[in-house]
């Protein structure tokens, strides 16, 4: 008689409960997405930067795969967001630049467009956003209404982090909310305030799967790392360090979530994500810089590769490998599906552009799921819109600008092509040499929305 067959055999006699146990399938994993807020290309230990502290990150590295050609869906964070929470290119997905910061303004996620969120609750997931939202300020709009079941954090697209006001165009407001309740906090620093919410979500849902959208909002301006890391890094270059003192202070907090996770027991049976939503800012507001992008081109609202190659780690202990690089192009929309085949929830019906990095993170060998494809960004609509393509090796952008300079903006490129392989940097425009293939690239570019 077979194994199988006397196993058939036996449940029956074991008595319900029992039988029930035993053919039971092992829980969904958590999920804890984790989107930093205008953090730098290499602005990670683990990414090579020497003079920040980020020990968690880099263990959070440590254990699990950590990619070296990842993009974020655009340089800015709204669209940034939309693609990461959607798969969907952000221009399709109706989220061409950035949304509304003030309530009722225009700009927004489409409360047609399918979620991260949504997906997860139709698997039975208990699903939260904690943390900067910047995806629409009206109830229709709301985090609530994109498939959370609990929402604490900022509307707009920034805050101070001790009073909770929005302080950068027209009316100085306040934006703090629990579940489109006004909720007031004052001095309370807001990582704290993240952490605390996160901390009894994931209490009060221990015993069944949930998803956590951890949208920070640093090293975002302003600068505001606690006075013992400002103490720290006085010796760095002024902004380095005050930027410094701010990465410290968001790592230190994602150390104390990481522990929680351990301390419930939920570690193993949790897949964390991380990664940067736009490259650092060189605004006035971010004190013209303090972040970095190494080698590359451009920071945040550039389509150079500062603006948009940045750090990304996923974990999930005992199922996926650990200490790990992976070196293939990964994108950011590309965390809906891996997430849905890890977890097997079940794809939204809708046409994704993101495709599953799994047989990336478990085979090192793997080909990049975008080998056969051309990955696109656009920011904006019209003629005026940042634009641009990868194909292989070759990236053309449309109205290029390298952001990485300080005051005045630098002058657009009409068009600008690489080849990332031989010029990473971006330093040297070779269009002109190429006329045919940027004839070719700049036609995929507008036909890819048809």
């Amino acid at each position: 008689m077979s194994i199988r067959a006397f196993l058939r055999l036996l449940l029956p006699l074991l008595g319900a409960p029992m039988a029930a146990a035993a053919s039971a399938s092992p829980p969904a994993p958590n999920v804890i997405l984790i989107v930093a807020d205008d953090q730098g290309s290499v602005d990670l230990g683990c990414y090579g930067a020497t003079d920040l502290r980020t020990p968690h990150l880099d263990a959070l590295a440590a254990e699990g795969a950590r990619f070296t050609q990842f993009y974020s869906a655009a340089p800015v964070c709204s669209p940034s967001r939309a693609g990461t929470l959607t798969g969907r290119w952000p221009v399709r997905a109706g989220v061409p630049g950035n949304c509304a910061s003030q309530r009722g303004g225009s700009g927004a996620l489409p409360p047609s467009e399918v979620t991260m969120a949504e997906m997860f609750r139709a698997a039975g997931y208990a699903t939260a956003h904690i943390g900067k939202w910047h995806l629409g300020y009206t109830p229709e709009t709301s985090p609530r209404a994109q498939g959370f079941d609990h929402s604490f954090g900022h509307m707009g697209g920034c805050i101070d982090n001790y009073s909770h006001f929005f302080y950068w165009s027209g009316p100085n407001i306040h934006d703090l909310w629990r579940n489109e309740v006004e909720v007031f906090h004052d001095g309370a620093y807001f990582p704290d305030l993240m952490l605390r919410e996160a901390a009894g979500f994931m209490e009060r849902h221990r015993e069944h799967p949930f998803f956590v959208y951890y949208a920070l909002n640093t090293p975002h301006y302003p600068y505001q790392g606690d006075a013992k890391w400002l103490d720290h890094f006085k010796h760095l270059p002024y902004p380095r360090n005050l930027y410094a003192a701010f990465v410290a202070a968001q790592d230190e907090r994602l150390g104390a979530l990481f522990a929680k996770v351990e301390a419930l027991g939920l570690r193993e049976r949790t897949i964390i994500v991380f990664q940067s939503d736009n490259g650092h800012s060189t605004e006035e507001r971010a004190h013209f810089g303090g972040g970095s992008a190494g080698s590359y081109r451009g920071a945040k609202f550039s389509l150079f590769e500062g603006g948009i190659r940045l750090p990304a780690i996923i974990s999930w202990p005992g199922q996926l490998p650990r200490n790990q690089t992976r070196d293939q192009v990964s994108h950011a929309c590309d965390l809906l599906p891996t997430l849905a085949e890890l977890t097997g929830a079940k794809l939204p019906e809708v046409a994704l552009d993101g495709r599953s990095l799994v047989s990336v993170l478990r085979d090192p060998t793997a080909p990049s799921p975008h080998h056969d494809r051309v990955l696109h960004w656009q920011v904006g609509l019209g003629p005026n819109a940042d634009w641009a393509v990868r194909e292989g090796d070759w990236k053309l952008i449309g109205n290029a600008r390298d952001t990485s300079r300080t005051g005045p903006q630098a002058e657009r490129i009409p068009l600008f092509l690489a080849n990332l392989r031989d010029d990473p940097g971006e330093i040297t425009n070779v269009a002109e040499q190429h006329p045919d293939l940027v004839d070719r690239l700049r036609r995929v570019h507008e036909q890819h929305l048809e």
